[in-house]
């Protein structure tokens, strides 16, 4: 069957609301490559939305899945426990960037974790408010899309959202926005919207990533610590995209050593493909809401689980955090002497790469020309995605276990359309 036929299909069958990017259908994928019906073949440096930072099918995530379809598929962990959930659990506990013991419970979607983290936060502190950020994003349920800072097209339609959410500007230097200016409109807030006293917690992303990879200053979320310190506010670091070696290091909270979040929400790469996500943080926070009220019914699936489980020791086997810091540097030479008038600034934390563009002739943000490049890379198979609260970023998000000759001929098409 054509590509076009099952397109036509899919208009039939699913509703509009469900945006789709490409107008092929997977057939086949494997590492850094997918297959369509007609046999083409495509480089992935979407990565199904960062989910794939150890590539399509590792071999060792297929065994460990393979392993535990003989065993068990679903018992629900909070009536019959199985072990490896603990495991994943331990292991994660040893490697969260948090002051103290840590606790890990486990959920499906990266919406669920940050739905969880905001739990777990007001009933920690007995307060409801919530501070968010400008450009953020953090999910598609009725909170998470409260708590997110981009109206089209995830918010249209769907108010209104639940209250005591308040948005404070994100730094972003190319937009000029510094991170006194971030810090003051969070102390505007305190005074014009919430007192302090009633904040629960403040979350934000060390990398943004739908709003267009744009980095946290070192100044800033040290100056974010000081505050929560100051008012009794909880900190949570949304890692669900830029978590498990992507950035250089498993988690990107690493880069701000003397600013622990109290919470970590993670999803994504954590299952290798598949649907899994936890919320990490100090064994105290972890243990203020009763015995129910957290949990799910496919919570910490134990394929999901066994699957996490090869992909912590696929990147300490493969040294993927080492990996990422030089391919990142390589894909940064590329963007950087590529001479195309419109790239604005390039972005990058490790393997979490991006490219932002602007109109050579206004100097404003150009999503035409994002979208246009993306099309050209599209039609010559290489797949990348574009993001930003402008869409005019291209974010850059292959996997890590990409081989080098594979990498290197993405990188020489890319130079070629953006010399162009």
């Amino acid at each position: 069957m054509s590509n076009s036929e099952v397109q036509q299909r899919r208009l039939a069958a699913t509703p509009r609301g469900v945006g789709v990017m490409c107008n092929f259908y997977a057939v086949r994928a494997e590492n850094a490559t997918l297959w369509d019906h007609q046999g083409r073949e495509y480089t992935d440096f979407a990565a199904g939305i960062a989910v794939l930072n150890t590539g399509h099918r590792h071999p060792k995530v297929v065994d460990a899945v393979r392993h535990q379809l003989d065993c068990f598929t679903h018992t629900a962990f909070q009536v019959i426990p199985y072990e490896n959930y603990l495991l994943l659990a331990e292991r994660l506990n040893q490697r969260v960037p948090i002051d103290g013991p840590a606790k890990t419970t486990f959920f499906s979607t990266g919406a669920e974790a940050v739905e969880n983290a905001v739990k777990i936060a007001r009933a920690a502190t007995g307060r409801a408010g919530i501070i968010a950020f400008t450009g953020a994003f953090h999910g598609r349920t009725l909170m998470t899309m409260g708590l997110t800072g981009k109206v089209l097209p995830y918010k249209t339609g769907f108010g209104p959202f639940p209250g005591a959410v308040f948005h404070a500007r994100y730094p972003n230097a190319l937009q000029g926005y510094s991170t006194e200016d971030a810090i003051a409109s969070l102390e505007t807030i305190f005074r014009c919207d919430i007192s302090p006293q009633d904040v629960a917690a403040i979350i934000f992303e060390p990398i943004q990533g739908e709003g267009g990879f744009n980095i946290a200053p070192s100044q800033f979320v040290n100056k974010l610590r000081e505050l929560c310190d100051q008012h009794g506010i909880l900190l949570i670091a949304d890692e669900i995209q830029s978590g498990f070696a992507r950035t250089g290091k498993l988690f990107a909270c690493e880069y701000y050593p003397q600013a622990k979040p109290d919470l970590i929400t993670m999803a994504k790469s954590l299952g290798g493909g598949l649907p899994i996500s936890a919320v990490a943080g100090r064994a105290e926070i972890m243990d203020a809401p009763l015995p129910g009220g957290l949990g799910g019914t496919y919570a910490g699936n134990p394929l999901a689980v066994a699957s996490s489980l090869a992909v912590l020791d696929i990147i300490a086997e493969e040294q993927l955090c080492d990996r990422a810091l030089r391919l990142g540097a390589e894909l940064v030479e590329t963007l950087s002497n590529s001479g195309n008038p419109a790239l604005a600034e390039v972005r990058a934390r490790g393997s979490m790469v991006a490219a932002e563009f602007n109109d050579p002739a206004t100097g404003k943000p150009s999503a035409t020309i994002a979208h246009d490049i993306q099309q050209k890379a599209l039609a010559q198979g290489l797949i990348l995605l574009t993001c930003g609260v402008h869409g005019n970023v291209i974010r850059f998000l292959y996997p890590l276990t990409i081989p080098d000759a594979q990498f290197k001929r993405a990188l020489g098409l890319l130079s070629s359309i953006l010399a162009h």
